[in-house]
């Protein structure tokens, strides 16, 4: 049975002060960025099914 996700919140917390080396960094920023879109879509699909009602 599939898993419906009706509401998606997301909370970062951002730390200026970071030490961490570049490709950590980017590794990071890259897992981010892709969990980002992927709640964007999800999102979306969420208003589209809204709207058809």
């Amino acid at each position: 049975m599939p898993i419906e996700i009706k509401e998606l919140h997301i909370k970062i917390n951002v730390d200026e002060k970071a030490t961490a080396t570049t490709t950590a960094a980017s590794v990071d920023e890259a897992l981010l960025m892709r969990a980002i879109s992927e709640s964007v879509e999800q999102a979306a699909k969420i208003e589209q099914r809204k709207k058809e009602r």
